[in-house]
């Protein structure tokens, strides 16, 4: 074992640990009703994204692993569309609709990076 693989382990618990504790922050201090809402289903796959991107920052993204930093974007446009759908006067059925491209997209730029990680890996054995 070499002396990085301790730190980088140790990295990656705290993150586990980080995402852990985020996690039971929504679901301790969100109403049982606020389940059915797609906004709830956003805001954990924000999270999720932010454990994959802290993930690859705790990896080193010097490696050529860069995250579509466009769909992260655009992901994040459409969750606040969703999330401030009442101010922008739109109706239930399209900020439903926002939410649920937010979690697509923030699903679909987890996997480019995941499958960019495992590609990476296996390329070095």
């Amino acid at each position: 074992m070499t002396d990085s693989a301790p730190l980088s382990r140790r990295w990656t618990v705290i993150g586990s640990g980080l995402l852990c504790c985020a996690l039971a922050l929504v679901v301790i201090y969100t109403t049982r009703s606020a389940f059915f809402s797609p906004l709830a289903v956003v805001v954990v796959a924000a999270i999720g994204l932010a454990a994959v991107l802290l993930q690859l920052r705790a990896r080193g993204a010097d490696k050529g692993i860069h995250p579509p930093t466009w769909l992260n974007i655009l992901g994040t446009v459409l969750a606040l569309g969703a999330a401030l759908g009442d101010l922008l006067h739109l109706s239930w059925q399209v900020a439903q609709i926002l939410a649920l491209a937010a979690i697509g997209i923030f699903g679909i730029s987890g996997a480019i990076i995941l499958h960019a990680v495992r590609k990476q890996h296996t390329a070095s054995k």
